[in-house]
């Protein structure tokens, strides 16, 4: 059974999914359109089994789906919106200054 999650609940898969850099070329990918697992390890650059395990949790943050095409699987963003707020999202960190993280980022993970 399908359920809705809350704000904070799609923020945080979000923002899980875009921790990763192999996650957010793959997001970024399927923007452009949907592909086969085959292609996108190809144009990424990855093993398929390294593929499979991003696209798997890509899946569970609900950011895409597999579509079955016949005895093959394409993938696509869940909503067409996702692509909007990626662009949106890009566009905001392209503005940030690269040497604006904080004193602690190392340590602490972040920025």
């Amino acid at each position: 059974m399908l359920t809705l999650a809350t704000e904070v609940d799609v923020l945080a898969r979000f923002g899980r999914a875009l921790a990763d850099p192999i996650r957010c070329r793959l997001l970024l990918a399927l923007r452009e359109a949907p592909a086969h697992p085959s292609d996108l390890a190809d144009r990424l650059g990855i093993s398929r089994t390294r593929l499979s395990n991003h696209l798997a949790c890509l899946r569970d943050c609900g950011l895409v789906v597999a579509v079955p095409v016949g005895r093959r699987t394409r993938y696509e963003l869940a909503d067409p919106r996702l692509g909007h707020a990626l662009d949106d999202l890009r566009t905001a960190v392209v503005a940030v200054e690269a040497d604006r993280s904080c004193a602690d980022a190392e340590e602490k993970g972040c920025c």
